[in-house]
């Protein structure tokens, strides 16, 4: 098979591209516009090429000569919080650059579609999520996948191709962007460590979520490629046990200080509540485990010993803010993005 893979050299595309390329039974495009990514990232097994999704005629140009017949769409702008203060990037980044891309798959003769999606379609609703509830987002981050999930039925629908749906649930581990100021929760909590600061929470810190480590996120979208079962399916990834932020810092702390008692000024300090966000997201995995065969293996003190003993093999990373800064510079920016307090 000639697979396309979007975001590869980004966290959740390069674990994917690796994990296919180890097949040994396909052609493995990958492509990138390396906003987010990584150079080390990019497996040389496969066929990279650096391209920005929004350039609808290099896009256009590219799938026609590769011809993909399987997609997996992972390149994104997945910052949901900022979202609310970038929502041209948003919307070029996550939506216009899909269709530039979904499009000449179409034109192409693609056969699956492979779309990572995100919680954040479910907005505030009662979790935990469940694959049968209305999509209803909450920031406009939740709007564009929304949007992407819908084309995709239609399109699907009337092209006559296959496709799955995946919503994945926090994921994290090694080769995650430590430089990102606006996402990636335990990301930030350990980079912050890493350069001698402390982290920030926001509102009470009793938000929760699940967090899903890439182990047990990478298998199952792979077989989300190749399932008949998985056809025309939406399918929640992640574990079903939920832990409040303030949980997680304890746990981030406590590894990374091993026995060590935590400085005073390296403790969390806790800011206003985010615009727009969403206080409890987490999700069922029945579906999961019954398609994809789906099982936690990595429990999150695990997962988070692994990434932060990755993480100080790589050293402290220098926090990237937008040069440009924000689309939509107001009072409601969290003072952390607003003073570069990271």
């Amino acid at each position: 098979m000639r697979i396309l893979v979007t975001g590869a050299a980004g966290f959740m595309g390069s674990h994917l591209v690796d994990a296919l390329v180890g097949l040994n039974q396909h052609e493995v495009f990958a492509v990138d516009d390396m906003s987010g990514g990584y150079k080390s990232n990019i497996n040389p097994k496969s066929q990279f090429a650096k391209l920005d999704l929004r350039d609808k005629k290099k896009v256009w140009e590219y799938i026609a000569h590769v011809k993909p017949e399987i997609l997996y769409h992972l390149a994104a702008d997945a910052t949901e919080g900022r979202s609310q203060f970038t929502p041209i990037s948003a919307s070029e980044r996550n939506f216009l650059a899909y269709m530039y891309t979904l499009v000449p798959c179409i034109k192409n003769g693609i056969k699956r579609v492979v779309l990572t999606s995100s919680m954040s379609v479910y907005g505030a609703q009662k979790p935990p999520f469940s694959e049968n509830m209305r999509r209803d987002p909450e920031d406009v981050y939740g709007i564009t996948k929304t949007a992407m999930e819908e084309a995709t039925e239609v399109l699907g629908k009337v092209h006559n191709f296959e496709f799955v749906i995946i919503r994945p649930h926090n994921v994290y581990g090694p080769k995650q962007n430590l430089s990102d100021p606006y996402r990636n929760v335990i990301g930030i909590f350990i980079n912050c460590l890493l350069n001698n600061k402390n982290f920030y929470i926001y509102g009470k810190g009793e938000q929760k979520r699940s967090f899903t480590y890439i182990d047990d996120f990478t298998p199952y979208i792979l077989k989300a490629g190749f399932l008949k079962e998985a056809d025309k399916e939406i399918i929640n990834i992640g574990p079903s046990k939920e832990y409040t932020i303030n949980q997680l810092s304890d746990v981030v702390l406590r590894i990374f200080f091993r026995k060590r008692s935590v400085p005073e000024r390296l403790k969390p300090k806790y800011l206003p509540d985010r615009p727009q966000e969403v206080k409890d997201a987490y999700c069922t995995n029945e579906k999961a485990e019954k398609i994809l065969g789906y099982k936690t293996t990595v429990e999150l003190e695990e997962g988070v010993r692994r990434m932060i003993d990755w993480a100080k093999k790589m050293g402290p990373q220098k926090f990237n803010y937008l040069k440009d800064g924000l689309e939509l510079e107001t009072k409601d920016v969290p003072e952390t993005w607003k003073k570069r307090l990271i």
